[in-house]
């Protein structure tokens, strides 16, 4: 039998992106539509804590040598970038504890490090976006500190929605977040906000974007598009205001 055929020259090379998840993430499926074809996701969980979403589980999440160890546990196969993949843990304390959170994952030996609160400020800056309409999963006082975090980052929150959630956010059907974002949604802002890396978004963007005229920015979304842009990689899947941003 002849080798000298193009399928055994493969497989195409492998690019890593590290990915540190909270113990409770079940969309591992939606995370892997965004990502090309030669890019490969590790994840890493945090330890379980028998908490119900909260500013408490946020605040678990996020500890510092949680993010170390599972930065560690991932570094063998050697990602190019880690990313800490929490909207709410990475905005609970403020933009210099988000800036911690990464300077964590880089001392743990990451090549550099990225957090999804991160990402959406990196986005709300590239977009020269200000005013923003924001809807979350969360209750009303994690969502106020989104609020907080985005303010300090010179950003107005314009319209906000929750929808008070203590768990199973996964679960929540694409109906009721669409009819969330429209909601949110004002002729004064700018772009919407759709928080929680838990949070299915994946198919309601490209929808939305077109119905409303304006980005729809999620949390996943803005996560592996900060990720491919540290790696010179083009965006992938729905999202047109961020294609070619990098």
């Amino acid at each position: 039998m002849e080798l000298d055929i193009p399928e055994f020259e493969g497989p195409l090379a492998q690019r890593g992106v590290g990915i540190i998840a909270p113990f409770d993430l079940a969309l591992e499926r939606e995370l892997w539509r965004w990502a090309p074809l030669e890019v490969s996701l590790h994840l890493a969980r945090t330890p379980y804590e028998p908490v119900p979403v909260s500013l408490e589980m946020a605040e678990l999440v996020s500890e510092r040598r949680h993010l170390v160890t599972a930065t560690r546990d991932v570094l063998h196969v050697e990602p190019e970038v880690v990313a800490y993949l929490c909207t709410s843990g990475s905005f609970i304390k403020g933009i210099g504890y988000e800036k911690t959170l990464c300077d964590a994952i880089c001392e743990a030996g990451a090549p550099c490090a990225v957090t999804t609160s991160g990402a959406l400020l990196e986005a709300l800056h590239d977009l020269d976006l200000t005013r923003i309409s924001v809807i979350t999963p969360y209750d009303e006082r994690l969502t106020k500190l989104l609020h907080g975090f985005l303010a300090e980052a010179g950003t107005e929150v314009v319209r906000s929605t929750h929808l008070g959630l203590g768990g199973g956010i996964w679960k929540v059907n694409y109906r009721t977040i669409a009819e969330r974002i429209i909601a949110a949604d004002s002729p004064d802002s700018e772009a919407i906000f759709v928080s929680c890396t838990n949070l299915p978004t994946y198919d309601l963007i490209a929808p939305l974007e077109r119905e409303l005229g304006k980005p729809v920015l999620t949390a996943n979304q803005l996560t592996i598009w900060a990720c491919l842009g540290r790696m010179r990689l083009p965006m992938t899947g729905p999202g047109k205001w961020l294609r070619g941003v990098f």
